[in-house]
């Protein structure tokens, strides 16, 4: 019988620096899809504040922090990232387990924001992509949930199976910038 052995997405790929550029790999605990009944959404976003100190986030919003944030996904959606959900969440939503289905990446650095730039068709230069907003996008031809987590920092997140594929645009781009600040 096979041996399996459990890795992350990004394992043997990250961490990378690259100039004053950062990427690394979140490890979230629990990745979990929350999705509320038609009609409890107030309701929801209480058990959530009650049970883990943020409340269900608004379109293009995330709440939370570090280790423990809430992540808008779409229409009605969110991902719970870090806790296992509590039990007064399913009064009130859909519950899916996602863990094993995201990369989750960390971009830190002066210049985060010029790496994205190459590669996201939005603009999130922090005057208009304040912390704590995220959006659902594309990354070159990748489907991603991109977060601004700090002033020069972005939590991206992409499908596991594309993680190669994602931290090789990202390292593409890092480069490039890297490169056109020293020349």
């Amino acid at each position: 019988m096979a041996e399996l052995i459990a890795k992350s997405p990004c394992e043997g790929l990250l961490p990378l620096t690259v100039s004053d550029l950062s990427l690394t790999e979140v490890e979230a605990a629990t990745i979990t899809s929350v999705a509320p009944y038609k009609g409890k959404e107030a309701a929801l976003s209480d058990a959530l504040k009650e049970a883990h100190g943020m409340a269900f986030p608004a379109p293009n919003r995330a709440t939370g922090k570090e280790g423990n944030r809430a992540v808008w996904s779409g229409r009605g959606q969110a991902m719970l990232i870090g806790p296992a959900p509590a039990a007064s969440l399913a009064d009130h939503s859909a519950l899916t387990d996602q863990s094993d289905a995201w990369c989750l990446v960390r971009l830190e650095g002066d210049s985060a924001e010029d790496v994205l730039a190459r590669l996201v068709p939005v603009d999130v230069r922090r005057a208009v992509f304040k912390r704590g907003h995220t959006l659902r996008s594309q990354l070159q031809h990748l489907t991603v949930s991109v977060t601004r987590v700090g002033d020069n920092a972005f939590l991206v997140m992409a499908f596991r199976s594309m993680a190669r594929t994602l931290v090789h645009d990202l390292e593409t781009a890092m480069r490039g910038v890297a490169a056109r600040h020293r020349g």
